[in-house]
């Protein structure tokens, strides 16, 4: 393509609304154009990304076997009914009704719509397994948009669905699918990892997301260096950090801390280490009739509170933080020196797995200015229930047992469920077996975030030039910026011989041929981020030699003339063969 017949309005500053660096750039670079808080256009430039990875996405998934459809956008309230999930899911599902009133919404995400196709369609054993996928636009009115295309209401998705007789062919189209997403990022080439994952809303019995790795990630990754394991921070399990319960060393005393109200302070003015201390949490379930449930949670004073890991608790699943007239009836105590011995009503105690083995601990007196210390499980406390229920720390050790976990940051781009039987039984989407009896399907969903992709791949490549795109994905491969092409005859004959032979040779180039100053034509594709540069100017071309310069690198290198075609197309393809290893 010849930049005159694109589309380029790149911009010195980006808007004042854009917050992170991806949405900035993008802006800046002619990629995107906000329409709405949260909904954008997508410009060529913009949209060549993602047909590109869009392209790579479909080349995989039909490697992998799956078939491609296209769903509604709009789909009818009564599959979501059938569901349950038109009454769980919560404002951020877009509810809609046609001119007679019949109830719609427009898709997050297609298991319903799905699973009737299905019902409808696959009647035998002999069908199955099988699986589609569809790359569609989704809408999800998030409460407060944020990030550009990071965090938007309207976005481009992948999604594909598997359907298997069993929960052993369940797996394998599962692990197909890992395997597929694996090098579907690999091809992209972006630093990521595969961690274990929360279900969420969508529900099932398993499910791993994809991170590429970035330092202004929203989720927290909790990984072991020296394993494969690797896990969201909600999803991430914690071993008690004491082996053993100790013997009691110390009686129980009530001792004076005055305005001390958390386990720092408390720690400090007690001269003992913060590790030695137990903060407790009162949750609240409510009930359909009567007061609510409460629970009183104990964490080890430098752990917080993981809530995923506290709402799979039995009874807490919809938990709230209790009020502070809860915390009064129960403790009597304003929070900071509440604790679990001596409450005034009934509450479940339950203790995360390394305060379960600790001894002669801190924990509050239920009396404002008052905590216990030498507190003790068996003698000052029953025994109780242990649940894992803090956050993974760096330096943690590792669940499998391979060494110790540290901690980064991650921008979630696909995921991959087991979703079991969940949305089949609802539905009564069903096939016959061998034996000619009805059978519930067993489904799997697989999505990757297609637009968001752009934004991780930004926030993971970029400089104070601006975008440096992974060949993979960049909207071009080269830019040929030849110098005074509009005045120098010598300079357009052999800046369009270049483009000619480049093209022929299957390499995606741009030639800059607006006539631009340098400085201009440079700083405006090194904002854009193709990954490569080749500058023809009448001085070299006497020399017979051109300037070739990878976007990432400062200097560039002489090629010589003659050899410059060869050395572009072996220079672009090893990159993409060396990204895909």
């Amino acid at each position: 393509m010849k930049a005159s017949q694109s589309f380029l309005v790149t911009l010195k500053e980006a808007p004042a609304d854009a917050e992170v660096v991806s949405h900035q750039l993008m802006v800046r670079a002619g990629l995107i154009r906000k329409l709405s808080a949260g909904i954008y256009s997508y410009l060529p430039l913009g949209l060549r990304v993602i047909r590109k990875v869009e392209n790579i996405i479909r080349e995989e998934m039909n490697r992998a076997g799956a078939i491609e459809l296209l769903m509604p956008i709009v789909q009818p309230a009564e599959l979501w009914q059938e569901t349950g999930r038109w009454e769980k899911m919560g404002p951020e599902l877009l509810r809609i009704q046609d001119r007679h009133q019949r109830d719609f919404i427009i898709q997050p995400t297609s298991e319903e719509v799905i699973t009737d196709l299905a019902r409808a369609e696959i009647k035998s054993y002999k069908q199955l397994p099988i699986n589609f996928y569809q790359i569609q636009t989704k809408f999800r009115d998030e409460r407060r948009p944020r990030f550009g295309i990071m965090r938007g209401r309207e976005f481009t998705m992948k999604d594909a669905y598997s359907f298997d007789c069993d929960t052993a062919g369940l797996k394998r189209s599962y692990d197909a699918m890992f395997a597929a997403y694996t090098q579907i990022f690999k091809r992209m080439g972006l630093q990521f990892r595969a961690v274990t994952a929360d279900n969420g809303s969508i529900g099932g019995s398993g499910s791993q997301e994809f991170h590429v790795i970035a330092e202004t990630g929203e989720d927290t990754i909790v990984y072991c260096p020296s394993s494969d394991y690797a896990a969201n921070l909600e999803a991430a399990e914690s071993l008690p950090l004491l082996p053993q319960r100790d013997i009691p060393s110390v009686a129980l005393e009530k001792v004076a801390t005055p305005e001390q109200v958390q386990c720092e302070k408390v720690a400090h003015f007690l001269g003992l280490p913060l590790q030695q201390t137990v903060k407790s949490l009162l949750l609240a379930a409510d009930q359909a009739n009567g007061p609510a449930q409460l629970f009183m949670v104990l964490l080890r004073g430098d752990h917080d509170l993981n809530e995923i890991k506290a709402s799979k608790v039995p009874g807490l699943a919809q938990f709230r933080f209790a009020s502070e007239a809860e915390v009064l009836a129960a403790c009597e105590s304003t929070p900071g020196y509440i604790g679990p011995i001596g409450l005034k009503l009934p509450v479940t105690i339950i203790a995360d797995r390394t305060v379960a083995n600790m001894t002669d601990f801190v924990c509050g007196a239920n009396e404002a200015g008052y905590h216990f210390k030498g507190v003790n499980w068996g003698r000052d406390l029953p025994e109780t229930s242990i649940f894992d229920l803090r956050n993974a720390v760096a330096g943690d050790p590792s669940p499998d047992g391979q060494g110790l976990v540290d901690i980064c940051r991650g921008i979630e781009v696909g995921h991959v469920f087991m979703l079991g039987t969940q949305y089949s039984t609802a539905m009564k989407c069903t096939y016959l077996d061998a034996q000619g009896k009805a059978q519930p399907l067993v489904m799997g969903c697989y999505g990757i975030g297609v637009t968001r992709l752009l934004g991780a791949a930004i926030e993971q490549g970029h400089d104070g030039r601006g975008i440096i795109w992974p060949v993979s994905m960049a909207p071009f491969e080269i830019v040929i910026c030849p110098m005074n092409y509009d005045r120098s005859e010598l300079v357009r004959a052999a800046a369009d011989n270049l483009y000619a032979e480049l093209h022929a040779a299957g390499v995606d180039v741009v030639l800059d041929d607006r006539g631009e100053r340098p400085g201009v034509m440079f700083a405006d594709w090194e904002l854009i981020g193709v990954p490569f540069r080749v500058v023809v100017g009448a001085r070299g071309l006497k020399d017979e030699v051109v300037e070739f310069q990878e976007r990432s690198e400062l200097e560039a290198q002489l090629i010589p003339l003659a050899d410059i075609t060869k050395y572009i197309v072996t220079t672009v393809n090893a990159a993409k063969n060396r990204i895909s290893e």
